[in-house]
């Protein structure tokens, strides 16, 4: 079975002054996926990136919380991750192999970040990763725009870190 694992969809990200590229496309690819989760009975786990007390990550700030969009039904394992990986001072690996997991789909913000590590320590913990192409994004950085962010991304962790599937091609 395999596990949808959707990254720091958070309000001060999507709704925040550096808007991520095509941002509302991406909030439709993750509930075409959370449906497909639902309906094979697949674990949904939502990471939310959090950081010290009084900063604006703070874990009581609006701005970590889920984006309303993806309007969660409850079923979803909501968790908070302090480190890029989301594997990292987590439990996620343990409740993964808790649910007969042997593999995490992944997906959300920032392509370069956390998008980046959680994959890469996926295969890493033993996971079967699988990085939804389309399912990832950020914004435009000082030196890259985030299309070419997110594609150079495709391409390098394809093969060694991860399968790489369109979120159309997917099933759970």
């Amino acid at each position: 079975m395999y596990a949808l694992l959707i990254l720091d969809m958070q309000v001060g990200l999507m709704h925040g002054p550096d808007q991520p590229w095509r941002g509302e496309a991406l909030i439709g690819t993750l509930q075409h996926l959370m449906t497909k989760a639902r309906e094979a009975g697949a674990p949904i786990f939502l990471a939310r990136h959090t950081g010290p007390a009084g900063s604006p990550i703070d874990p009581g700030s609006p701005l970590t919380e889920i984006v309303q969009e993806l309007e969660l039904k409850g079923d979803e394992v909501v968790f908070e991750k302090t480190r890029p990986n989301a594997f990292s001072l987590t439990g996620l690996a343990d409740q993964l192999k808790q649910r007969g997991c042997q593999g995490v789909v992944i997906t959300g913000m920032k392509t370069q970040y956390c998008v980046d590590s959680t994959t890469r320590a996926a295969r890493d913990l033993g996971f079967d990763a699988v990085l939804i192409a389309d399912g990832h994004t950020c914004s435009d950085t000082p030196v890259l725009k985030a299309e070419a962010v997110i594609a150079h991304h495709n391409a390098t962790l394809a093969g060694p870190f991860c399968q790489l599937v369109q979120a159309a091609d997917w099933v759970f």
